[in-house]
């Protein structure tokens, strides 16, 4: 070994030891002489002295380290003097008086300043990532993944301690539709055929349970070509996979309770609000906080006022209820001496980012008067009303949205949001969790307007089984489809499956697809539920997400050694990049323009 003891290892236990350290230059400062060199590695820092009159000619050969060089030292710890003392240092009470100097690697100037984190957020996130090699030397950056590896680990022995088997699925698979854009793979071999990178191990997770391998969970890598965001990463992402034969859906619940209450205890300092977590219908989600995936650390509710407004002389509002749509409430306790004119406008700008034609709104001013450009079309009975039924008092300001249902909820969802940014309701020191239940089966397609599709995932068993499908409206049909939400960000999906042929098939004929479409697509799948299948079902915590909110950090890009950027790019291998020739022919690919 080229070193006895790491920097961060040293204390006054060890004074009067003889030890050999390496790692990188972190700070050099000269007082009257005399030379500090601050040494890092992973573990920590310890200050190496270079003294004239105890180093000899080593202070000499000291004075030309620059930042980032990479030495070895040896010398003996001795205590520093009681004003040197450094009580933010795990080895702020001694240094290492050096007798040796041992050069192991020179470094160019790096693009940033590594060691004042301040310095490096005004390099900007592209040098960053280009340099990303040098970013990592970070102390941030190193605690995350330290911290990231040690909340793995508790997953994995989490479920090995309760039986599950960890199985390793394919990553070459087969391009299926999941929701997502595929990542296509090439062949070779077979030209003009793709493998597909697998969006999660979702067929195989299930036919693991028909093989009969009865609990299963992986530290899986899912691959998705989709839109990078603060809370998704570009292109790659791991997950919790889990599954469990022969269980409904509060066996499921009860485990990954389990499970998040442990990791949120160690892993963070958070306080867990509820404990029994909240189980909230999908359709109560919207109406009441107008999203799946609601932030409850805060408690402003949307409410439906259709019923008060349905014969006012508001064209508006009793408009949107003649033609079969919704009028909702929102009331934000002091928001209307709170919030400026801009304030109010910029709200309403994020609502029609939703839909909405605009944002309504009634402030109730101190001395109880009201203000608010629709006052005079809804009058004063109607106003009392839903004063009453929202309960705002002085100071409040109650916004509204009125349209088709899901307009009005998803638009009021960003407001109450916003709204809970703008009033410091986002409480860091807690966790929110709640499971949202009861999904939709199916839904209007965003691709292709009036078709059907699944709104989920398609392998889930829709509530009331056969029934259900043959009798009931699509769009009223709900699954055994649920998501686990933390603070506003969905951090696990999951489901209890369709295990049943005739269900199978009949699931995709809604959806537009024919028994052959389903043949060809999940043939492998058909076949395999048609030798006993158990009933099963599972979910997929993204570990990434989770833990990205756990640790409060801004992007979830913070949170992995080699992230690409927003864009979806690695700038540091410049990737994605132009290929050869010979590998294009090799493939039976042409590029087109």
């Amino acid at each position: 070994m080229l070193r006895t003891h790491t920097c961060g290892q040293l204390s006054k236990k060890d004074i009067g030891t003889k030890v050999t350290l390496t790692g990188w230059v972190n700070r050099r400062r000269d007082h009257g002489g005399v030379i500090f060199i601050d040494l890092r590695d992973k573990y920590g820092l310890t200050q190496i002295t270079f003294n004239p009159e105890q180093s000899g000619n080593v202070h000499t050969s000291a004075d030309k380290l620059r930042s980032e060089w990479v030495i070895k030292v040896v010398g003996e710890v001795i205590a520093r003097p009681d004003n040197m003392i450094n009580k933010k240092l795990d080895t702020g009470e001694i240094e290492i008086i050096a007798s040796k100097l041992e050069v192991l690697n020179e470094s160019e100037t790096p693009p940033f300043e590594i060691a004042d984190d301040e310095k490096t957020a005004e390099a900007g996130e592209h040098i960053r990532l280009k340099y990303r090699y040098l970013d990592l030397r970070r102390e941030k950056i190193q605690k995350l993944l330290a911290q990231k590896d040690l909340f793995i680990r508790d997953m994995r022995t989490f479920f090995q301690e309760r039986d599950f088997q960890e199985v390793q699925t394919p990553i070459l698979a087969n391009s299926s539709p999941e929701g997502a854009r595929d990542w296509l793979i090439p062949s070779r071999l077979y030209p003009g055929k793709f493998y597909a990178l697998p969006q999660a191990p979702q067929q195989f997770k299930q036919l693991l349970m028909v093989g009969g391998v009865d609990k299963y969970f992986q530290i899986a890598p899912c691959f998705r070509d989709e839109d990078p965001r603060m809370d998704r990463h570009f292109g790659e992402f791991y997950q919790l996979d889990m599954e469990m034969s022969f269980v409904e859906q509060e066996d499921i619940f009860e485990i990954l309770e389990e499970l998040w209450i442990e990791l949120t205890k160690k892993h963070s300092d958070k306080k867990i609000i509820n404990e029994d977590f909240s189980k909230i219908s999908w359709k109560d989600a919207m109406n009441k906080y107008g999203s799946d995936k609601p932030d409850l650390r805060f408690d402003l509710e949307i409410v439906n006022v259709s019923d008060i407004v349905t014969d006012s002389k508001f064209g508006v509002f009793a408009g949107a209820v003649k033609d079969g749509g919704v009028v909702h409430a929102l009331k934000i306790d002091g928001g209307g001496t709170t919030f400026s004119r801009k304030d109010i406008d910029g709200l309403t700008d994020l609502a029609c980012t939703k839909g909405a034609k605009g944002l309504a709104y009634i402030i109730v001013k101190e001395d109880g008067s009201l203000q608010s450009p629709i006052v005079k079309f809804l009058g004063d009975d109607v106003c009392a009303e839903i004063i009453k039924i929202v309960d705002a008092k002085s100071g409040d300001i109650i916004f509204f949205g009125a349209d088709k249902w899901r307009i009005v909820c998803e638009s009021l969802g960003v407001v109450r949001n916003e709204c809970g940014e703008m009033l410091n309701l986002k409480d860091n020191t807690k966790a929110a969790y709640a499971w949202i239940v009861d999904f939709p089966m199916y839904d209007y397609s965003e691709i292709e307007e009036g078709k059907i599709d699944f709104s989920h995932n398609p392998f889930s068993m829709p509530q009331g089984g056969m029934g259900a499908l043959e009798n009931e409206d699509p769009l009223e049909i709900v699954a055994y489809q649920f998501d686990l939400v933390l603070n506003g960000f969905e951090i696990s999906s999951g489901a209890i499956r369709n295990h049943e042929p005739k269900l199978m098939y009949k699931a995709f004929e809604i959806a537009g697809y024919t028994k052959e479409d389903v043949d060809r697509e999940f043939g492998h799948m058909i076949q395999a539920f048609k030798y006993g299948t158990p009933p099963h079902g599972g979910s997929a915590p993204g570990i990434d997400r989770a833990f990205m909110v756990l640790k409060d950090c801004n992007s979830i890009r913070d949170i992995y050694a080699f992230p690409k950027d927003g864009q979806g790019r690695d700038v540091m291998l410049d990737s994605p990049s132009e290929v050869s020739q010979k590998q294009l022919d090799e493939l039976s690919l042409k590029i087109v323009d």
